[in-house]
């Protein structure tokens, strides 16, 4: 295998995870939203049976898709959740990559985590990961393992100091918060690691356009910087475009990497009573 197939290889493999811990981005912050409230209504980001897919490519070479799908709301004890999931696939026919993996987070409408699931196939078998957050005990507990195998392989334990986001969850957390033209560092879980990382809501309003829409979109731009290592070293700056309506829809999104640039973008959507925002002329 030459250099440039392996790195290749690689870039295909970090974008899932890449795009579902940022849009895109990846994780985020000293943001206690007890001791911070959040400005914006949840609701309008966390309509029930939402669905949204994203192509992914780098260097024009389309990669695969990410789909993400709001299920249903769950309600214990007076207590209000929502549970999401994400399938992430590479095509078929794309050199040296075979990439499957389904993300599940549950958190609070105030958007933080309290449970999530991820499972990637590896070969012929599939790794499970779990993340139970105990924010009563300042712990969330980790258990690695064969998918429905009965069996857990591995456990482990890290120390919580505030409240803290999952991959998913931090897909809505960027959405509810991406017009509070407010810079945050957000704390986030990642590989079984703590880590943080630095967005820039700049409430920056402009235009993008995607393939999937004839006319300009308009959209909320922000920035940050990944202040971690991910899968493979992968670390660094990322920008995202938002829908500038009260959905706040991610349209684009761009992780930078030191030989270029990985690009996802929004291809369908399914959500009542939405269609992207054109761009005023």
């Amino acid at each position: 295998m030459t250099v440039k197939e392996l790195i290749l290889k690689m870039l295909s493999k970090s974008v899932f995870l890449i795009f579902i811990c940022i849009i895109v981005s990846w994780d985020v912050s000293a943001y206690n939203t007890k001791k911070n409230p959040a400005s914006g209504a949840a609701d309008s980001v966390l309509q029930i049976g939402e669905e949204l897919t994203y192509n992914v490519s780098f260097l024009g070479i389309d990669l695969g898709q990410v789909k993400v799908k709001n299920l249903e709301t769950t309600t214990k004890d007076n207590r209000t959740t929502y549970k999401t999931i994400a399938y992430i696939d590479s095509y078929k026919g794309v050199p040296l990559v075979d990439l499957h993996a389904v993300y599940e987070s549950i958190f609070d409408p105030a958007i933080y985590s309290t449970w999530f699931h991820a499972r990637d196939k590896q070969d012929t078998q599939w790794i499970s990961y779990i993340y139970n957050f105990d924010y009563s005990r300042q712990y969330v507990y980790v258990e690695e393992g064969r998918w429905k195998s009965g069996k857990i392989d591995r456990r482990d334990t890290l120390r919580l100091d505030t409240l803290t986001q999952d991959g998913l969850s931090l897909f809505f957390f960027a959405r509810k918060h991406v017009a509070d033209r407010n810079p945050v560092n957000v704390p986030v879980i990642v590989n079984e690691k703590k880590g943080n990382a630095y967005i820039n809501f700049t409430g920056e309003r402009t235009k993008e356009k995607i393939d999937a829409v004839d006319y300009p979109i308009d959209v909320i731009y922000f920035e940050g910087q990944a202040n971690f290592i991910g899968v493979f070293g992968l670390t660094g700056g990322f920008e995202g475009w938002f829908s500038n309506d009260s959905a706040h829809i991610p349209i684009l999104a761009k992780m930078k990497v030191l030989i270029g640039s990985i690009h996802i973008e929004l291809v369908s959507w399914k959500r009542e009573g939405w269609s992207p925002p054109r761009y005023p002329n």
